[in-house]
């Protein structure tokens, strides 16, 4: 298991480093430390004094932090990359064939938030790897379950086998969500197609299915996560252009601006 951190060494950041760790585990695993600096352009000179000292920041700040994990029996190593934090952050991930990137978050409104976004916001939408999402007070320890949300969806299929694989990994049980917004829609056929996918494909498999009836997809998860705290959510996101993100925001999307849990997004 190959995990991305992307680090600006603030606590955010960090938590999400400590997260990574106790999920990864010592099974394998290998832990790849990225820090983007910024492109500075402005008078040559002065532009190239401020980029050897940023790289020199960099530097200083990584042997610290893997000091605090010497002792742990994990594959861990770094890269500082001059360029754009999530372009370096996904292209990284795709050419080292990441299993997962893991990122801390903090929220964000506005315009920030409707147009620009943040620095993960632009990692989900631009990767090709599942991108965790770890709040600040998030604790990987307490961590119980994996709820993976679906909307019986063609696009959630591929999805399930690589849920239920990290799920096992993890040594946390798994769940399934549902959130019905119409009553006048039946989701049988739907739960009836999963429970018979995971009979054929994971037999012996618990199955657990919860669905919840709430006005929009997001209500509903949070429905969910009032009885369910120390959970892993899971949500499926497809990307779309521009025009499409500006007028009709992402129920996921949405999920990272406010969620307390850890958010597991799978593109």
């Amino acid at each position: 298991m190959k995990i991305i951190i992307p680090v600006d060494f603030s606590d955010n950041s960090l938590n999400a480093l400590d997260f990574a760790v106790a999920l990864a585990g010592k099974k394998d695993g290998e832990i790849i430390l990225v820090h983007v600096i910024e492109a500075v352009y402005d008078f040559a000179s002065q532009a190239s004094i401020a980029m050897d000292n940023m790289y020199k920041d960099a530097e200083s700040h990584m042997a610290e932090t893997l000091k605090k994990y010497q002792d742990e029996d994990l594959k861990i190593r770094t890269v500082i990359k001059e360029g754009t934090a999530s372009i370096s952050i996904t292209r990284i991930a795709r050419d080292l064939d990441a299993t997962l990137i893991v990122m801390g978050t903090q929220g964000v409104s506005g315009i920030a938030a409707a147009l620009i976004g943040s620095t993960t916001i632009n990692v989900i939408k631009e990767s090709s790897v599942p991108v965790l999402v770890v709040p600040a007070e998030a604790n990987a320890l307490e961590i119980k379950k994996v709820a993976l949300a679906l909307e019986f969806a063609n696009h959630e299929d591929k999805f399930i086998d690589w849920v239920i694989t990290m799920s096992q990994r993890w040594e946390r049980g798994l769940e399934f969500v549902h959130v019905q917004t119409s009553l006048d829609v039946k989701e049988a056929p739907g739960i009836h197609k999963l429970e018979d996918y995971l009979t054929i494909h994971h037999p012996g498999l618990p199955v657990k299915i919860h669905t919840f009836y709430a006005k929009t997809p997001v209500e509903g998860l949070d429905q969910f996560l009032e009885e369910n705290e120390y959970v892993i959510l899971v949500m499926c996101h497809e990307h779309k252009n521009l025009w499409d993100q500006i007028l009709s925001r992402s129920q996921t999307i949405k999920m990272v601006f406010h969620s307390k849990v850890p958010l597991l997004v799978m593109v």
